[in-house]
């Protein structure tokens, strides 16, 4: 089961990888969230072998860059490597075959493969629209997805797809929690934060995990990262996540040119 708030490692890479994904296990995260993608892997490894905890303590999450999904299994077998682990603890498809040139039956029955060999535990996907979903559920692989990690904050309330993937059981996992920081300027969301003796950032991560979304901000500030920790225990009434959800207005961070039409 995906954790209710774990590290996000983009854009972190070498030392302060290192350095910030140490801190955070320090903190208490037991849940680290990296990708071949960022390639910080082996950083992200050092530091989980260096903590001292016990491996069965922390949750490991990677992900299958599109450019692998014709060889899933080999892609995560480099990232266990990389990782210095014998599993994680799950995998996901980062992005899904753009303009599907590779079938997705093909790519997620390997990531199953993976899973029934023990490179993972779970399995998983992101950026999976409602389309994406609907049509992985058919397939045998499909019953296996525990999680679909896409971008969700307070101007992008992704409400579609998160009710899509509530009613089917699927986590939901928000990257990009704090829209890249435009969050820590929003005056609704610093006049909530006053209420609480808690910062902008602190209630965007309370309304994502009042909704039930798991969350994995990031940052390389120790002083950060412990708020962020402790942001979940924020209780938000019903008119403070009222007036955060109006704060929605559809705003995309994360669209590559290899995206899919995304859901409205």
């Amino acid at each position: 089961m995906v954790p209710a708030i774990g590290f996000g490692t983009y854009r972190l890479t070498g030392e302060q990888a290192y350095k910030a994904v140490q801190q955070a296990l320090e903190i208490g995260y037991r849940h680290i969230d990296t990708a071949a993608f960022y390639e910080n892997e082996r950083d992200v490894g050092r530091a989980i072998k260096d903590s001292g905890l016990a491996r069965e303590d922390i949750y490991v999450t990677t992900k299958i860059w599109y450019d692998r999904l014709e060889d899933v299994e080999a892609s995560l077998e480099e990232s266990l490597e990389r990782l210095g682990l014998d599993h994680v603890d799950l995998a996901l498809i980062h992005w899904p075959s753009p303009n599907d040139d590779v079938p997705m039956e093909a790519y997620l029955e390997g990531l199953n493969q993976a899973r029934e060999r023990g490179l993972t535990r779970e399995i998983g996907v992101s950026n999976f629209t409602i389309a994406h979903l609907e049509k992985a559920l058919t397939l045998p692989a499909g019953k296996h997805i525990v999680t679909n990690q896409v971008e969700v904050h307070p101007y992008l309330a992704n409400r579609a797809l998160v009710n899509f993937c509530e009613q089917k059981g699927i986590k939901v996992t928000a990257f990009m929690p704090l829209a890249s920081g435009k969050v820590m300027d929003d005056d609704v969301l610093q006049d909530i934060g006053n209420k609480h003796d808690a910062t902008a950032a602190d209630v965007a991560l309370a309304w994502l995990s009042q909704r039930d979304i798991a969350i994995i901000p990031s940052s390389s500030k120790p002083k950060h990262q412990q708020s962020n920790f402790d942001a979940i225990r924020i209780s938000l009434s019903a008119e403070d996540m009222t007036r955060i959800d109006e704060l929605n207005r559809g705003e995309r961070i994360a669209n590559p040119s290899m995206a899919p039409d995304w859901d409205t």
